[in-house]
Parts: structure tokens; C-alpha cells; sequence
């Protein structure tokens, strides 16, 4: 589905990916963890064009999306909830979540029942439901991520890329949009997962990549990272 081949990204004449490779199977989880600095928000930065990569390769559904413009990627079918959020904060919630669905009202991308996806949306985030004619800039940090997530959701993807989707939250929305994940998970959707509580992100996921100084130093099924001496010592000390 995603596939990351020898990637080497950074800034100007910093580099911070130096040849990462990975892959996303079809209706899987897929996380990637590390410390602060790693490279890990750089990865989803290539991944989704918001930043050129200098060598390797990416690909989804077995065509070449590296260096192609962030709006022809999200035609393609790629949906990226970033780090910070990033809503619309003076259009509403409704808005907002149409405005993830634009590829598809404008005929780039199939359009199936947007008005049905929307509903689905909000039955899947209640609080947004409630605040559909809210401006996004009033709510709250924890309702702001559930907005950028279900707007993601709204593209109707092939791969949702999640950079740090719990950053900044008190721990009762953490454990909130872990279950949206869960629940995501069982729709099938196909999810790249960057988490600060690499626990949490162990557990949701199906695969885990570890990435330190820009490189992969170790990757497995979840549960074997989870149970992995070195991994835990070095990033689940702190998360359980």
C-alpha cells in the first residue's frame, strides 16, 4: 500500500533521514516511534510533499509519489492529520470536515456519498457533532484533533499519516482518540501512526519501526517490540 524505500529527507543542508525504509501493508497499523528529534515528523513531511526528498523513493499503491506537490498526493489518496492540528480555526466544524473531502467534489478523486461520509464522521467524533456549526477555533485542543483526524477521514484514503495525535492533550482525551484509532482500525482503514506514548502506539498498532538519529534501528510486529528489552528501556519506561 505505502511503501518508503531508502528515504533521505531533510532541511536545506541539514539531513535527518539518512535511507529509512518502510512499509504500510493494506488495512494495517503502523507505527513510528523514537525520541524527540529523530526524524519522525520529517518521515510524514516526505511522505505527504510537504518536503522534497533528496534520494529514494516513496510509493503508494505502486506508484511514485516522491516529489510530487502535496495536493496531487492527497489526490492520489493520501491524508495527513499533522503535528499541531492545523484546522481552519474561522470556518466551522462542517466546514472544515467538507473542506477534506475537496479531491472529491471536485471529481479528482471518487466522490461516493460525501453528505453520508460526513454523517459517519460525526457519529464516529460525538463531540464534533455537537459543535458542528462551531467555529474550529473555539474548541478545545483534544476537540481540535478530532477535528483534523475525521478531516483526514473525510479524503476517504487510502492511507491516513497521524503525526502525534495525542501531543498537548490531558490523558482522558489521549485514551479518547486511542479508541478512534481503535475504532478506525476496524473499519479497516490503512494508518501511519507517529506517537510521543509509545506504548499506547505499540498497542493500537499492527507493526512498529523504531527510528533513532534518522535511522531504523530495530522494527517487528507490535507486540514483539512491546516485549523487547532495549525498546523498553529506552521508550515504555515512561508510558505505562
Amino acid at each position: 500500500m505505502l511503501t518508503i524505500d531508502n528515504l533521505v529527507a531533510g532541511y536545506g543542508k541539514v539531513q535527518v533521514l539518512h535511507g529509512i525504509s518502510l512499509d504500510v501493508p493494506k488495512g494495517k497499523v503502523v507505527t513510528l516511534i523514537g525520541s524527540n528529534g529523530a526524524g519522525k515528523t520529517t518521515t510524514m513531511r516526505a511522505v505527504s510533499g510537504m518536503i522534497a526528498p533528496s534520494a529514494g523513493s516513496i510509493t503508494l499503491n505502486g506508484k511514485r509519489i516522491d516529489g510530487l506537490e502535496s495536493f496531487r498526493i492527497a489526490k492520489l489518496g493520501l491524508a495527513h492529520s499533522p503535528e499541531g492540528r492545523r484546522v481552519f480555526a474561522t470556518m466551522t466544524v462542517e466546514d472544515n470536515l467538507t473542506l477534506g473531502a475537496f479531491p472529491r467534489l471536485t471529481g479528482s478523486r471518487p466522490r461516493g456519498d460525501v453528505a453520508a461520509d460526513l454523517e459517519r464522521a460525526m457519529e464516529l467524533f460525538p463531540r464534533l457533532k455537537e459543535r458542528r456549526m462551531q467555529l474550529a477555533g473555539t474548541l478545545s485542543g483534544g476537540e481540535q484533533q478530532m477535528l483534523a483526524m475525521a478531516r483526514a477521514t473525510m479524503l476517504n484514503p487510502e492511507v491516513v499519516l497521524l503525526d502525534e495525535p495525542s501531543m498537548g492533550l490531558a490523558p482522558i482525551l489521549v485514551a479518547e482518540v486511542f479508541r478512534i484509532i481503535e475504532r478506525l482500525k476496524a473499519q479497516g482503514v490503512t494508518m501511519l501512526l507517529v506517537e510521543q506514548f509509545a506504548a499506547a502506539a505499540l498497542g493500537v498498532a499492527d507493526y512498529g519501526y523504531v527510528l533513532e538519529n534518522g535511522r531504523i534501528s530495530v522494527h517487528g510486529p507490535a507486540d514483539k517490540l512491546r516485549n523487547d528489552p532495549a525498546v523498553k528501556a529506552a521508550y515504555l519506561g515512561g508510558s505505562h
